[in-house]
């Protein structure tokens, strides 16, 4: 698949009873398996079984996974046909995946998501400054961090991402007023081609009448970036149609010091585990003031998340650190809250 075609990438359907086809270039360990399961040789490259239940169909993936582990180069197909179209062929690992995970695959395809928003407030007045949105299925029958886990591996995290901005976009309405900020996440890994892939969010954007300027996309990635000449296209897209961008998880992965003068992001999120007992451990304070001398200079506000104790808000505060977010301020919730009075006390 190209560029383009990955990013729109659709689940595979797996049919309750058909046809199993492998396909491979001499590889003899496999057909030996293969053989062993009593698969049909119809040339030296291709194998094929028949399948009566999707139970069937997950054992024999699973056994050849089990035997041979990570299979690079097999193609394969699941078809209701004898012969499928060569459209129909995907990588062992992708037909794997799709068909164990098909509950997960089911629900990125076709689930209903909400967004849960999480309070985020200034420390200089303790008035709310926004809101980070988090995806969650309606029926809250799915870790969010599972879901991802199995969007990544069966290539429909670009589907879930686009999901999750549109989602977060929508939770606007009604709900948060124009001026309060909302954090939304994105993985830069599903964006390859920032004008097309983007349109969907831009054109939501407008038909919820929302203000570009309201929305700071935070670019979240648990690998490290590689490109970052189109990672910065990325984030210049963005900021092309009114928005903001900030970066993640500061001091953790890919998110060195290094990358906020390359960058330039707006906003920048410290991450907690350079916020955990921050009033008491010398190191993470040494981190803490290089990363707001830093951002000073480089003109971007700096936000700590993961606060879960007064202590640590109070020293936040007192560093000069411009906005807070953690359970110590409120938890994600499906609806707007109201700030605690003693987190607004400690602010003003």
């Amino acid at each position: 698949m190209d560029e383009l075609c990955r990013s729109c990438f659709q689940p595979l359907t797996i049919h309750k009873q058909g046809y199993f086809s492998i396909y491979h270039h001499g590889d003899e360990k496999l057909k030996e398996v293969l053989l062993k399961l009593y698969f049909q040789e119809i040339s030296s490259s291709h194998f094929r079984i028949s399948y009566e239940t999707k139970a069937e169909l997950r054992e024999y993936l699973s056994f050849i996974n089990t035997e041979l582990g990570d299979i690079n180069g097999i193609k394969g197909a699941i078809h209701l046909t004898l012969q499928p179209s060569p459209f129909e062929t995907y990588s062992f690992k992708t037909l794997y995946e799709h068909t164990i995970h098909e509950n997960y695959v089911n629900l990125i395809k076709d689930g209903d998501f909400i967004s849960f928003i999480q309070p985020i407030v200034s420390m200089q007045n303790g008035e709310l400054f926004g809101y980070e949105s988090l995806l969650r299925s309606k029926d809250q029958s799915f870790y969010p961090s599972q879901l991802f886990e199995v969007a990544r591996k069966t290539e429909m995290h670009s589907i879930l991402d686009k999901k999750a901005r549109e989602v977060a976009i929508k939770a606007r309405y009604n709900k948060i007023p124009s001026g309060v900020k909302s954090f939304i996440n994105f993985l830069p890994s599903t964006i390859y081609n920032p004008q097309h892939c983007l349109k969907h969010t831009f054109e939501i954007v407008e038909k919820y009448n929302v203000d570009p300027s309201d929305l700071v996309f935070e670019v979240v990635e648990t690998e490290k970036i590689h490109n970052i000449e189109h990672l910065k296209s990325i984030l210049e897209t963005y900021r092309n149609h009114g928005m903001k961008v900030a970066l993640d998880d500061v001091g953790a992965g890919y998110s060195t010091l290094d990358m906020l003068s390359k960058l330039r992001p707006d906003y920048i999120k410290i991450d907690r585990q350079y916020i955990q007992e921050c009033h008491i451990n010398k190191e993470n304070q040494v981190f803490l003031q290089n990363v707001i001398h830093l951002s000073k200079e480089l003109n971007i506000t700096v936000l700590a998340e993961g606060i879960e104790q007064k202590e640590e808000y109070e020293f936040l505060k007192s560093i000069n650190v411009s906005l807070a977010q953690g359970y110590y301020i409120g938890k994600p919730s499906p609806e707007p809250v109201l700030l605690p009075t003693d987190t607004r006390a400690i602010s003003l």
